[in-house]
């Protein structure tokens, strides 16, 4: 069962397609229906790959399927939460029985998380990390079984600058990309024997409406409220000039064909830059930098 449904009943979202070319490549990615992912499908679509994938948006299920559907392209798509872990499994066992592999899982879903620490409500949180850092690991989890079977296959996340260098007022965001970047760093050891190759994308910023939909100031009589104004008004001003949505599915597209994917890979010269000084500043040095950049010095 998928979404409730067998796959034969979701004909708006899971179509009969061609027969794949044995030199068409199979990419599974989550999060897909918009913005970026929908971008590396589309992608991916115009380089020959068969697409499949999931999301919780089934009007952009349906869009992205019809736009495959008028390229020809061979693809699976379907409307599925990535918390539901039987969906998820299912999902994979769809892919495996009508495509017989997936060369490339890129884990793109993920939700932002924003607010002062000591203001967070907890429970919200957990269903940040369950999908964030869980979700990815079902996803991978689930096609490392065959991709192990034949010694092949990529495993991608999409984490984010935030994985490795912490951010104020981002506690729980933050916590879920450290995560995320833990276990694929841990899981690689496993699985490279095994001719699987791992790849973590680190933006820093894309100009999207992902941060604006999460950027809530706190309310009047909060001792962070003034502080995170100046940061909410200072990240608009770096998001014009962050990379598109379209050259940011670029660069991870090229990371997805790659014969030998790196292990991180960065979207903009801004997250080299933060990465680097992140690695190699004193502490006190990387944390006058990042509160001057973000203008909250108190």
């Amino acid at each position: 069962m998928l979404a409730g449904k067998p796959f034969g009943e979701l004909s708006s979202t899971t179509n009969p397609v061609p027969a794949v070319s044995h030199m068409s490549k199979v990419v599974v990615i989550s999060g897909l229906a918009e913005g970026m992912g929908r971008r590396v499908a589309e992608l991916l679509a115009d380089s020959g790959w068969t697409i499949c994938g999931f999301d919780m948006n089934p009007e952009g299920i349906a869009e992205l399927s019809a736009a495959l559907e008028e390229r020809g392209t061979a693809h699976l798509l379907s409307a599925i939460d990535i918390c539901d872990r039987g969906a998820v499994t299912d999902f994979k066992d769809a892919v495996l029985d009508q495509f017989g592999a997936a060369d490339a899982v890129l884990s793109n879903v993920g939700i932002g998380f924003f607010g002062p620490f000591e203001e967070v409500d907890l429970q919200r949180a957990m269903k940040c990390l369950e999908i964030n850092v869980i979700g990815a690991a079902s996803l991978i989890q689930a096609f490392i079984p065959s991709m192990r079977a034949r010694r092949s296959g990529k495993l991608i996340v999409m984490s984010s600058l935030v994985g490795q260098v912490p951010f104020p007022f981002e506690s729980i965001y933050c916590a879920s990309k450290f995560a995320l970047e833990g276990l694929v760093l841990s899981a690689r050891y496993e699985v490279e024997p095994f001719g699987i190759q791992t790849a973590i994308i680190q933006p820093a910023q894309v100009s999207t409406a992902f941060a604006a939909k999460i950027h809530v100031l706190p309310p009047e009589g909060s001792p962070y409220r003034e502080r995170v104004k100046r940061f909410i008004e200072r990240d608009r001003e770096l998001i014009k000039t962050a990379p598109t949505p379209q050259q940011a599915a670029k660069r991870i597209v090229a990371v997805v064909e790659a014969e030998k994917p790196k292990l991180f890979n960065r979207l903009d010269a801004k997250s080299n830059l933060f990465l680097w000084l992140n690695s190699f500043l004193p502490r006190r040095l990387r944390d006058a930098v990042l509160l001057r950049q973000m203008d909250i010095r108190v």
